[in-house]
């Protein structure tokens, strides 16, 4: 029996064979995709990446030389592995089911039974009816959102007016950047942690409260797009490994996706390109998606040396003072990272911007003609 001949067989056992003389032997289990025409030249015991043979069918067999014409082995049947007649110890495929987003209250009612959220957050009464509010050391705070804007669609709106109240009409949102916010004074104000923390770890647990807070009204308002949520640089000095791994868990104990959530690092870690890339594939290790602002614009050339970022952001105040507008989107496209300007002030900046074919903006100027700001 000529050796190809076998080859259908051989191939139905999902096995490795090798050629020993004038005998075939079966020595290892392996993909059918690694079986060679020749297999003489395959040694003994080459691992795999796959293995998708039952055990029972790969125990070593002799078959007998072709001069002796043996009958060709009946195929053993196959395991189930699925059904009514599956094996005790097969586990059973487990059936997909739909996920139904929680509502803002439905969110707030499952923070309750975190320890430290539970204390602080609640739904607010008022002007806020329907949001989720924190309160902390006598202070009530609350969220806002600023959207982030995709400018590059060259349509008919875009080419009769560049002004900014038009943006809406021509531009996609990205996302949101979320912003902390008094609520408790005559008019909403940023709110600083710096000024209420005590400590380090009082610090740390009034930035994990506040990015809670913005996940909760993000998620719970069934918003589309990421959510960029800020991240204070005494934390990522305070928290000494595994960065991530508490805001994941909490968000995913809240049935949120942490895909959608963008974590923005601070432009004192950017500059430390160690540190930089170890926050980086710390976060993305518990699924999320990480941006960097830059400190300046020469800070772009060492992105390619560190973990990858997923957006790098930077002041577009500052690029333009600078004339490194061109410069940056030439870079970041390059590195295929979506660059994004943020604090876009006025019409006169939008306007710059445009002309370097810009992607991404962010600022007050689009806040203010956007509903979804707050």
């Amino acid at each position: 029996m000529r050796l190809l001949a076998l080859e259908p067989f051989v191939e139905s056992l999902g096995c490795a064979y090798v050629s020993q003389r004038r005998n075939l032997r079966i020595v290892k289990r392996i993909t059918f995709s690694e079986i060679n025409v020749n297999p003489g030249l395959r040694p003994e015991g080459r691992g795999t990446d796959m293995d998708m043979t039952n055990k029972s069918m790969c125990r070593e067999r002799r078959l007998l030389p072709s001069a002796h014409k043996a009958a060709r082995p009946a195929a053993q049947p196959m395991t189930l592995l699925h059904g009514p007649n599956a094996p005790h110890h097969a586990p059973l495929k487990p059936t997909p089911t739909t996920m139904i987003a929680l509502t803002t209250s439905e969110l707030v009612a499952r923070a309750a039974e975190h320890p430290f959220l539970g204390e602080h957050l609640a739904m607010g009464t008022g002007a806020h009816e329907g949001h989720a509010v924190a309160h902390f050391g006598g202070v009530e705070i609350a969220s806002a959102y600023e959207p982030i804007f995709d400018i590059s669609v060259h349509g008919l709106a875009q080419s009769l007016s560049s002004e900014p109240e038009s943006a809406d009409r021509f531009g996609d949102e990205l996302g949101f950047q979320a912003i902390t916010k008094r609520t408790d004074g005559e008019r909403p104000e940023p709110f600083e942690p710096l000024d209420y923390a005590t400590d380090d770890q009082q610090l740390v647990a009034l930035d994990r409260m506040a990015r809670a807070m913005h996940a909760i009204n993000f998620f719970g308002a069934q918003q589309h797009g990421l959510l960029f949520l800020r991240v204070h640089e005494r934390l990522l000095k305070s928290v000494k490994y595994d960065h991530g791994r508490h805001f994941s868990t909490v968000l995913v104990s809240f049935g949120l996706n942490p895909a959608r959530v963008v974590i923005e690092l601070p432009p004192a870690a950017v500059a430390h390109k160690t540190f930089l890339g170890y926050l980086t594939k710390s976060y993305q290790l518990y699924g999320f998606k990480v941006a960097g602002n830059l400190p300046n614009a020469g800070q772009i050339l060492s992105v390619s040396d560190m973990a990858r970022l997923d957006f790098i952001k930077m002041d577009a105040a500052a690029a333009l003072r600078d004339s490194m507008v061109k410069p940056l989107v030439g870079y970041a496209g390059k590195l295929r990272i979506p660059l994004i300007f943020s604090g876009v002030r006025d019409a006169a900046q939008f306007d710059l911007l445009q002309q370097y074919d810009v992607r991404f903006v962010q600022g007050p100027l689009f806040a203010r003609h956007s509903d979804k700001a707050v």
